[in-house]
C-alpha cells in the first residue's frame, strides 16, 4: 500500500495540532480579537483624538497625552497583576487574587474564569464556569482594553489642570484598588455576579465607576483656572467628530464581544447599541433646538455617548423596542441633569468636571442599569446570565426584584469609588501635588510638555520676542487678535 503524501497544510492550520487544539473555535477567537481591537481603537486613537480636539487649544497636547499614557500604563499593570485580580481565583467576595498573566502555559490554554461557576443553594451547579473556545491570551487582551478605556474616560473629568506626574501615579493605583474590584464583583465571579446583578458590558464596571471616580478626582484636584472655566472652546470640532466616530463604531466590539463568542446574542447587542445611540443623539439634538434654538454638534456627540453608555448594561438583554425607549431616556435625562440640574445645584457647580463625565457616564450608566432591570427579556437573559430564570421587571415573576438588585449594585460601585478614589487622591497629594502650578495653568501645553498642538502663537502662551519675533510692525493686527484670544 502506497504511503500517504505529506499533509500540504502547515501545522499552524491543521485541526488537532498543538496550535489548533480541539477546543479552539476559530470564529469565536477571530471575533474576540477583532472586538478587542475595536475597543482598543476607541481609546487609541479615538479618545486621544476626541480629547485633544474638544479642549481649548492650549490643553490639546496634555489632554491627548493623558489618554495615551493611561492606555500604555494599564496594559503593563494589567498583565503583571491586575487581570487576575479582576478575573482570577477568588480572594474576597469582591476581589480576585493578584498574579501575572504572562506565562506561556497560562496564555495558550483554553480561556476560563475560575470564579464564575454558579451554584444553587443546595450546592449543585446551576451554571458551569465560563470557558470560551479560545485561548487565555485573547481573554486577557480583550479585558485589558476595557480597563484602559475606563481610566481614559475618568481623565475627561480632570483635563486642563491635573498634574501629569500625579496622573502617572493615579493610573496604576486606581486600576488596582478600584477597577479590579468592580470588574471581579460584577464580571469575574464576585458577589454581585452570583447575586444576579446585570451588567452586560460595563454600564457599572466602566461607565458608572469612571463617572463617579472622575467627579471625585475633580473635587480633590480642584477647578481649572477661572479664565478656562469661563471660556473653553474646542480647538477642532471636525477632528472631535472623527474621534467620536471611532468611539461609536468601536462600540460594536465593546458590546458585541461580551458574550465571549460570535453568537446570536452578540448580534443583538450590536444592533441594540446602534439603535439606542442613534435615538439618543436625535433626542439630545431636538432638545437643544427646542430650548436653545440651535442644534449643537458637541451636544449631538454628548447624546451619542449617553446612548452608547445607557445601552451597555443591557445591550444583549433587551429587545429593539426597549433600546429605543432607552435611547429616548438617555438623550433626555442626562441632558436635563447637565443643562438644568447642574446649573441649579451649587455643590455640583463647585466641582469642575471638565467634559461632564458625571452626566454622560455616571448618570447614563446608572440609568441604563436600572432600565436593564426593567426591560431584560427572559429568553435573552438565558443566553448570557449565570442566574437562571432572570428577567426584567416588566416581564413579571422574579423580575420584580431585579430593579432592586440593579440599585444595590450601583450603590456598591458608587460607594467604593467615592471612598477609594478619595483615599488615592489624598495619598498622592502627600507626595505629588495633584494640581498644576499657576504658571502651568496659565500657559498650558508649552509649560507642561514643551510642546504645542499647532505651530501658532496664541491661546495660553506668553509672548516671547525671541521665539515669535516682533510682529508689531509687519503684522500690526496679529498682536491685537492674539491678545484678544488670550
Amino acid at each position: 500500500m502506497a504511503a500517504l503524501p505529506p499533509n500540504p497544510v502547515p501545522v499552524a492550520y491543521q485541526g488537532g495540532s498543538a496550535s489548533v487544539p480541539d477546543w479552539l473555535n476559530k470564529g469565536d477567537n477571530s471575533w474576540q480579537m477583532i472586538s478587542a481591537t475595536l475597543v482598543g481603537l476607541q481609546s487609541m486613537p479615538g479618545l486621544v483624538i476626541l480629547y485633544g480636539s474638544i479642549v481649548k487649544k492650549k490643553w490639546a497636547v496634555n489632554s491627548a497625552f493623558m489618554a495615551l499614557y493611561a492606555f500604555a500604563a494599564v496594559v503593563l499593570c494589567w498583565v503583571v497583576w491586575a487581570y487576575k485580580m479582576s478575573f482570577g481565583d477568588k480572594l474576597l467576595p469582591f476581589w480576585g487574587k493578584a498574579g501575572p498573566a504572562l506565562g506561556q502555559k497560562f496564555l495558550i490554554k483554553q480561556a476560563a474564569l475560575p470564579a464564575t461557576t454558579h451554584f444553587y443553594d443546595n450546592g449543585e451547579v446551576e451554571t458551569a464556569m465560563i470557558t470560551p473556545f479560545y485561548p487565555m491570551a485573547s481573554m486577557v487582551w480583550f479585558q485589558c482594553v476595557f480597563a484602559a478605556i475606563t481610566l481614559i474616560l475618568l481623565a475627561g473629568s480632570v483635563l486642563g489642570r491635573m498634574s501629569f506626574k500625579a496622573w502617572m501615579a493615579f493610573v496604576p493605583l486606581w486600576l488596582t484598588f478600584s477597577y479590579t474590584v468592580g470588574a471581579f464583583s460584577l464580571w469575574g465571579g464576585g458577589f454581585l455576579f452570583h447575586w444576579g446583578v446585570m451588567d452586560y458590558s460595563g454600564g457599572y464596571v466602566i461607565h458608572l465607576s469612571s463617572g463617579i471616580a472622575g467627579l471625585t478626582t475633580a473635587f480633590w484636584v480642584g477647578p481649572r483656572s477661572t479664565k478656562d472655566r469661563e471660556r473653553f472652546p474646542p480647538n477642532n470640532v471636525l477632528l472631535m467628530l472623527a474621534g467620536a466616530g471611532l468611539l461609536w463604531m468601536g462600540w460594536a466590539g465593546f458590546n458585541g464581544g461580551d458574550p465571549y463568542t460570535a453568537n446570536i446574542d452578540s448580534s443583538m447587542a450590536v444592533l441594540n447599541t446602534n439603535i439606542c445611540a442613534a435615538t439618543s443623539l436625535l433626542v439630545w439634538t431636538w432638545l437643544d433646538v427646542i430650548f436653545f434654538k440651535k442644534p449643537s454638534v458637541i451636544g449631538a456627540v454628548q447624546g451619542m455617548i449617553t446612548g452608547l453608555v445607557c445601552i451597555t448594561p443591557g445591550a444583549g438583554l433587551v429587545q429593539g423596542w426597549a433600546a429605543i425607549i432607552m435611547g429616548i431616556l438617555s438623550g433626555s435625562v442626562p441632558w436635563f441633569t447637565m443643562m438644568i440640574v447642574h446649573k441649579r445645584w451649587t455643590l455640583i457647580q463647585k466641582i469642575d468636571d471638565t467634559l461632564g463625565v458625571f452626566h454622560t457616564h455616571a448618570v447614563a450608566g446608572l440609568l441604563g442599569g436600572v432600565l436593564t432591570g426593567l426591560f431584560a427579556e427572559p429568553q435573552l437573559c438565558a443566553l448570557f446570565l449565570p442566574v437562571t430564570n432572570s428577567r426584567g421587571g416588566v416581564y413579571g415573576g422574579s423580575g420584580g426584584i431585579q430593579v432592586l438588585k440593579q440599585l444595590v449594585g450601583a450603590a456598591f460601585i458608587i460607594g467604593w469609588n467615592v471612598v477609594v478614589t478619595s483615599i488615592i487622591c489624598v495619598v498622592i497629594n502627600l507626595v505629588i501635588p495633584l494640581r498644576m502650578s499657576d504658571e502651568e495653568l496659565l500657559i498650558g501645553d508649552d509649560a507642561v510638555h514643551g510642546e504645542e498642538a499647532y505651530a501658532l502663537w496664541g491661546d495660553g502662551e506668553k509672548y516671547d520676542s525671541t521665539k515669535h519675533g516682533d510682529t508689531t510692525e509687519e503684522f500690526p493686527m496679529e498682536r491685537k487678535s492674539s491678545t484678544q484670544v488670550l
